[in-house]
């Protein structure tokens, strides 16, 4: 227990009785307490994070992690986008797809969703050509695009995965197909 805490280098006697002891200092004492205080806080703060994690998961239709990155439609007199399919600015998010919504987390054990969109904004859903990133395996694409003129466009190595998550967004959108 004591190799779990900084001060390892504890002064250790033998007792009258044949087993080692450990003497401490009253500031030594404190130090452990404060320690074991910590140690509890960041206990309590973990079991949040899991309780928090098994509810959003119980309660979603489909979750998963996905790369995502955002791009914004040309507005009208805009020039057209550059090509950025060299761009690597792709991040991985935890998306929840649940009741009207989908979110989406920076990470599965965050207590609050980085942003979110209501199935009723999503005006398409459909797929990217597959890329390759830096000599990884083949990742499947496909896109969500809102009537706010946001296209968010998510991959994954799984084609299972994308291929549930458009089934999903199409059939709760009440989306035709590609």
């Amino acid at each position: 227990m004591l190799n779990m805490f900084s001060l390892n280098k504890l002064p250790w006697m033998s007792g009258t009785d044949g087993q080692e002891k450990v003497v401490l200092t009253a500031a030594e004492v404190e130090s452990l307490r404060s320690e074991l205080g910590a140690l509890e806080e960041r206990e309590a703060h973990c079991k949040a994070q899991l309780e928090h994690i098994d509810e959003v998961v119980r309660a979603a239709r489909l979750s998963g992690y996905l790369d995502m990155r955002m791009r914004w439609a040309t507005l009208p007199g805009e020039p057209l986008p550059v090509d950025d399919t060299d761009v690597d600015d792709w991040l991985p998010r935890f998306f929840v797809l649940q009741g009207s919504c989908i979110f989406w987390y920076s990470s599965c054990t965050d207590l609050s969703p980085q942003d979110s969109t209501l199935l009723s904004d999503v005006v398409e859903v459909g797929t990217l050509p597959c890329l390759i990133r830096d000599n990884e395996d083949k990742r499947y694409c496909f896109y969500i695009s809102t009537r706010y003129g946001l296209k968010y466009e998510c991959s994954s190595n799984s084609k299972i995965k994308v291929d549930s998550w458009l089934e999903a967004l199409r059939s709760d959108c009440k989306l035709r197909s590609d």
